[in-house]
Order: C-alpha cells, then structure tokens, then sequence
C-alpha cells in the first residue's frame, strides 16, 4: 500500500491521467491533442486497440528476437491498472490509481536465456528490445510463423459482474467505511481501527513460437482490517483480510461483518492469551491459515528449479514415500477466484491441476518449459513472473492438502498436551533444506485432550520433509484460505492461495516458556 497520495503520469507510451476521489479531482491536468486516455474505461484488448499490436506486429517482433536462433521464445504483453485506498481514525488517509504497462521478450537456447524489455509499446522499441534478447544466439534465422491464432481464456475461472477498472472510487469508499464502523462497534476495547483497500484489473497477452498468442483479463482484490484494542492493562494489535480474484459483488454486507467479527476475535482473544511451555511437543495445525507452512516448507522444494540443480532435498526422491499414505497434496491454477488462480501460466500454458504427493509417494515437481524439457515431461502451467519486467519461473499456484480419514475433534481429543497453530507471521524457511520457524499469531493450548486457553509469541521450529513424515492424522475439513498471500522467490513476488485440512503433525518445536 502506498504512504501517500500517489499520481503517476507520463507513461512511455501515452500519459496516464489517473482515476481518484472526487475530493482530488483538482489535481487532474487536461489530456493533450492525441494521447490516449487512460482513464477511459480499457478495451477488451488494449494492446491492439491502443497500441497497434496485431498478428503482423507479432510477426516482425518474433522475427527480430529469433534471428539468431532459438529453442523456444515468447513475448509477454501486460497491462495492470491498481487502486488502492487507506483509511486511519475514520479518515481516509491515503488514495492512489496507477496503470503499469509493457513486454517481457524472451528467447531460450540451451541453458542460455536472453531477456529484454520495454515499458514503450512501439514497433521501434520493442524491435530494439528484441535485438538485445537476441544476443545471446548465434545459429540461423528461425522460419516465420506461418500463421497466428489468438485464444481467450475461459472468463468463468474468475468471472466478475464488473471489472475493477469499471468500478468507481466513490462505489468503494462505502466499503472501506462499513468495515471501518463495524469493526469499531464489536467491542468498546477497540482503539484504532485500520483498513486498506487494493484492487488490480490485469490483461495479459502471451505470443510464442508456436503462432498462438493467448489473452486473459485477471481480477485482483484485497481488503484489509487491522484492530489495535486496550483494556487498560496491555495494548494488542491483529488483523484479518479478504482477497481473492472477485468483482465488488463479493464484498456484501454479510461478508463485510464476518471480515470485522474475525479481525476484532483475532485482537482482544490476545488479551487473555498465555505462552505455552517450550520444547517438543504434539502441533496441530489448524485448517486454512496453516497452509502456509505447507506452502513454505514443501512447496518450495517441489518447484522443478530447485530440483534441476539439486538444491532441494527432494531432487532424487521422485516416486519415493515421503509422506504417510493418507497424505495427497496438490497444486493447481483452476480454483475458481481464488488468489492463485491462473487459466494459463506467463507462458501460455494451461494451468492445470497437478497432485505433487499422492498418498504419501513424490509424484511431481512444478515445471515450467525450461525444466519440463530438462525432465522430458511435459510444462504443468507453473511458469509464472511478476511482470513483464521478469523471467517466468517454476512458481505455486493454489497450494494445498487433500481431506484425510479423520474428525477434528478426534485429532485434539488424540492430544495430551500440545498446542493448535491457527494464524501465523514472520515466517522463515531455507528452501533446499526444507528447515523453517514460523511466529504463531494465534493459537490454543491443548491440554488433556482439550482446548483450554489461547496462547501468543510462540515460535515453531522444524524441517519440511521431516514435519511431513510425522504427520499422524488429518482431518476432513479442508479449505483454502482467504488471505492475501505474495510468495516471494528470486526477488519475485506473485499471488497465491494455500489451504490444509486440520492436520496433526507429532512432533515439534515449540518457543514457549522455560520451565
């Protein structure tokens, strides 16, 4: 989120005259004789409406950066326009649109890749870009494409009533309010309330040499409730969020409620939280939130790259047990408006649903074409880059565990003494190695064979493959989660999803109180 107002105009390819609240609206200067306005509500495809690219402007770019050869090359147009709002002490702080705009042109041969790109959407600048991609070669021309077909995605992975470039400021300011009061009116032990707003309308356009060229649009939201409460004694602070790829219609009243009862329940439960004692010890993880341990600790080192140049500890595990055999875990693009839904990847391929771990045995890493090649098999829909100022990468998606033969209250029931992680933060984990410690935010002691009290500032410390080894038991109540998650690797950062059953892993190391 931004700190200030924020107006970003003279964009290389035209000006960007930027949409804000009314009460800005002085700000605004008056659009030259020719620039495109970017303001006005986009066409279905702005890279050929307003920048002139079609079939025959692919060819010649296409040209230019395989003139010296290549195994496989492709361009990566993008267009994204972000709103964001901030809301302090009733008040609406900050206020900013932007639009971000240009193509990645990339060309691979061998383990060699050349990468070039430009924020300028003109011939002349994009056949520069190419002649520097292409630098890297030194074979013959590749023949033309012969002919260029343009695919779609399917809208209903993500289908919204109306995108957010569509949406006015002043439609969203209700929302950032409504959150703000309700959150204000659950408990007189709230002092400040916080909320932030985010919303993206992307179009992506992906071209390689195979002649097809595939067009998605892809929502993005986030909305943010953070609560800071006192009861005289001690101040606490927490939070919650919604995101997902939705249009406004998600965020209804009901669901504006539910967001604030969660941000103000994970806040003054602090308040008569308790550490628990230190050591090893049973850990549940609680279903939903906890899928990030999953995410960080796993799934890092089951993308292809890590595996390729034998930095993770599964690089020669493949088809070996490495989990119990209830244990199914899954990667996939297709949940439908979930964060880390994609219809095709940053590289045109179709984001697919792809099993990683099926009951207990490796069955297959996270390829992008690079590494599917590597491998012999084929891409799984997971290159993926943060924009078109990036290479793609083996990257997640939604990643998550598969309902298991248990019940929630069987797996706390099986639980003498132990402790439930719920919401967690500040996670670190060395991906080749799979070692991790991750701050809980929330959680409960268990105690008995029962929840007893909530506990705060706890550290677990364990290793990936060996926490999956000694998962026990897991539950059939599985979900994703609704937060806003970025994952970060290689200075990228890209949306994603994680999700996990309740799941009892046997043993772990707590950061509690010494005895």
């Amino acid at each position: 989120m931004t700190s200030r107002r924020r107006f970003l105009g003279g964009l290389s390819a035209g000006l960007c005259i930027v949409t804000m609240p009314s009460f800005l609206a002085a700000c605004a200067k008056q659009l030259p004789a020719g620039a495109v306005d970017l303001n006005a509500a986009a066409p279905n495809n702005p890279f050929l409406d307003w920048f002139g690219v079609d079939a025959a402007t692919l060819q010649r770019v296409m040209s230019e950066l395989t003139q010296r050869g290549a195994d496989f090359a492709d361009l990566y147009f993008q267009h994204s326009r972000t709103s964001s709002i901030s809301m302090e002490d009733g008040l609406i702080s900050t206020a900013s649109t932007s639009i971000d705009q240009g193509v990645g042109l990339r060309v691979v041969i061998g383990d060699q890749t050349g990468y070039a790109f430009t924020e300028e959407l003109t011939l002349e600048a994009m056949l520069n870009a190419a002649r520097t991609a292409s630098a890297i070669a030194k074979g013959a021309p590749l023949p033309a494409v012969g002919a260029w077909t343009f695919n779609s995605a399917p809208g209903q992975l993500y289908a919204v009533q109306k995108h957010w470039s569509e949406v006015a400021v002043a439609s969203k300011l209700p929302m950032v309010q409504a959150l703000e009061g309700y959150a204000r009116s659950l408990d007189p032990r709230i002092q400040k309330v916080s909320v932030s707003w985010w919303d993206q309308d992307e179009r992506v356009l992906v071209a390689d040499l195979s002649g097809k060229a595939y067009t998605d649009r892809r929502p993005q939201t986030r909305l943010w409730c953070t609560c800071t409460a006192s009861d005289g004694s001690q101040t606490v602070s927490n939070g919650a969020n919604l995101a997902g790829r939705h249009g406004q219609e998600r965020y209804s009243d009901e669901a504006l409620k539910e967001l604030a009862a969660q941000a103000v329940d994970r806040t003054t439960r602090l308040f008569e939280a308790v550490r628990p004692p230190a050591g090893e010890m049973p850990v549940v993880l609680a279903a939903g939130a906890s899928g990030i341990l999953l995410h960080e600790a796993i799934g890092h080192g089951l993308e292809a790259d890590f595996n390729r140049k034998g930095t993770s500890i599964y690089a020669d595990k493949m088809g070996e047990s490495i989990a119990p055999d209830f244990v199914t875990i899954v990667d996939s693009g297709v949940e439908p408006n979930e964060r880390g839904a994609i219809a095709f990847d940053d590289e045109g391929k179709e984001a697919r649903s792809t099993v990683l771990v099926e009951n207990g045995r490796l069955a297959s890493y996270m390829h992008d074409q690079i590494s599917a090649r590597h491998y012999g098999v084929e891409p799984t829909g997971s290159g993926r880059r943060q924009s078109f100022r990036h290479v793609p990468m083996p990257r997640m998606r939604c990643t998550f565990m598969e309902d298991g033969p248990h019940k929630h209250d069987e797996i706390i029931a099986s639980v003498q003494d132990g402790i439930v992680a719920e919401t967690f933060t500040n996670g670190q984990v060395a991906i080749g190695a799979g070692d991790f410690t991750f701050y809980i935010k929330n959680g409960w002691l268990i105690e008995g064979g029962r929840i007893t009290a909530p506990i705060k500032d706890v550290n677990i410390i364990g290793n990936g493959p060996e926490a999956l080894s000694r998962v026990t038991m897991a539950a059939d109540d599985g979900k994703l989660d609704t937060g806003g998650w970025t994952c970060g690797k290689n200075g990228q950062g890209v949306p994603v999803s994680q999700g996990l059953p309740t799941v009892l892993v046997s043993s772990m190391t707590v950061g509690g109180v010494d005895a």
